[in-house]
């Protein structure tokens, strides 16, 4: 894949790429929310991505000793993920859990990459990204504020935005210190599902077995979506500004809205439509920043 993309100059396949990983990961998010058994779905997905991960190893050179630090830290926070963002899907709609979920994410980012990691964010590059956010805000509200009945799915999915700001910085740094982006992605990923379905199969297996044969091709597939999704946005850190990234990716949202609307009919009101133009003003501001 990184072979592949080096054909591309990076700072001009960057913003492409991780785009093309937004619409993937907005894709094997309504394969999850679609599903009735989230759990059951999770399980396979991750059995999907554990086996073609499994396959990746044997062909990619191994990351460098420095790497594997921040590859079992970014495993246990994409397990931590997983879980939250499955309660969240149990508990509220996708239309709101997804935005908000993802929605948190890039300001956390930018401003843990200036304190933690000492990455400097260009001027025109922060209002980009507060722009993206405010525009992802809007649409995690569109509907207006949640009830108190709503607070559980709300915490979940406000935990899974936390997840997501943490290993992504783990991964931006990561990387860089792997020698070796496939590499760092197939062992993260073989990693993370290990991580996932040895004590789900040891808590639940017997319960899960059954439950695994409703589930059909959609957790399969979103597990290799999945993978694709994040491995494009792993080799875009390692040739791009690491909070630039996170706040392109988060244009997921954008799409997702879409598909709620097409596939799961959910409503698309003026204020998603304003929220999402606010989004893509932020890429065309982060466009902007690169000339």
């Amino acid at each position: 894949m990184s072979s592949a993309l080096s054909l591309l100059a990076p700072p001009a396949a960057v913003p492409l790429v991780v785009l093309f990983a937004a619409l993937l990961h907005a894709v094997w998010n309504a394969l999850a929310h679609g599903a009735g058994d989230k759990l059951a779905v999770f399980t396979l997905m991750n059995a999907a991505t554990g086996g073609c991960a499994a396959v990746m190893v044997c062909l990619v050179p191994l990351p460098g000793a420095a790497a594997w630090p921040y590859i079992a830290t970014s495993a246990g926070l994409q397990v931590a993920y997983q879980l939250l963002l499955l309660q969240a899907y149990r508990l509220g709609d996708f239309g709101q859990m997804y935005p908000i979920a993802r929605g948190t994410s890039p300001l956390l980012v930018a401003l843990a990459s200036t304190t933690v990691l000492g990455e400097a964010l260009p001027a025109r590059n922060a209002v980009g990204v507060l722009v993206i956010s405010v525009g992802l805000a809007g649409l995690a509200l569109a509907d207006g504020l949640p009830g108190r009945a709503q607070l559980p799915a709300l915490a979940a999915a406000l935990g899974t935005g936390v997840m997501i700001a943490s290993y992504t910085l783990v991964d931006g740094s990561g990387v860089r210190k792997a020698d070796t982006v496939a590499g760092y992605v197939a062992w993260l990923f073989l990693s993370q599902s290990l991580a996932f379905l040895v004590p789900v199969c040891l808590l639940r297996g017997r319960r899960l077995t059954g439950r695994l044969r409703t589930v059909g091709w959609q957790g399969p597939a979103g597990g290799v979506l999945s993978l694709l999704a994040y491995g494009l946005v792993v080799w875009a850190q390692a040739h791009g500004n690491v909070p630039t990234i996170a706040a392109l990716r988060e244009t997921s949202i954008v799409f997702a809205a879409l598909i709620g609307t097409l596939v799961f009919r959910e409503p698309c009101g003026r204020r998603r439509l304003a929220a999402g133009a606010t989004v893509l003003a932020g890429i065309a501001v982060l466009e902007l920043a690169r000339v």
